[in-house]
């Protein structure tokens, strides 16, 4: 018995490094999409989406779907923080909560804090989940959907 099981837990740790190589791929990704957004390169932005992208965030019009979403929501995006006089925007994810994949899918949960500066005074959106929803696309991976949901605003 003891052999059986041990083999087991053998087989089970010669995965481990495989799905870890496989998960940080769409985890790149997200990185890639934060990382550009936090730099103001809404090219890099777009670039992680796929064409056709379902987003739900906390302002006004809340969704965006289609072709071009992404590049909507940025505009979007822009348009409200120069509205509300939200300056510097910029995200800090955690360790990811889950980064699962099926085939060519992926589905990751990220935790995320938003800080950014209203009307000159920093705040700071804490314990939000980003999650996201991407597909292989030849040999890249793309955001088909993400969505944040904001927690706690100090």
């Amino acid at each position: 018995m003891h052999k059986v099981f041990a083999a087991f837990a053998v087989g089970l740790l010669a995965r481990a490094p495989i799905a870890t190589a496989q998960q940080s791929e769409p985890m790149a990704v997200v990185r890639q999409f934060v990382d550009a957004f936090n730099k103001g390169d809404v090219p890099a932005v777009l670039a992680a989406c796929a064409e056709q992208t379902v987003i739900i965030d906390e302002f006004a019009p809340f969704v965006w779907h289609g072709a071009g979403s992404c590049g909507k929501w940025a505009s979007d995006y822009d348009a409200d923080a120069k509205t509300n006089g939200i300056t510097e925007g910029s995200v800090t994810l955690g360790k990811a909560l889950h980064v699962d994949i099926a085939g060519d899918h992926a589905y990751v949960v990220v935790p995320a804090d938003y800080a950014f500066k209203l009307k000159g005074k920093p705040v700071k959106e804490t314990a939000a989940l980003l999650t996201v929803a991407l597909r292989k696309e030849a040999a890249h991976w793309r955001i088909t959907g993400w969505s944040w949901a904001k927690n706690q605003v100090r």
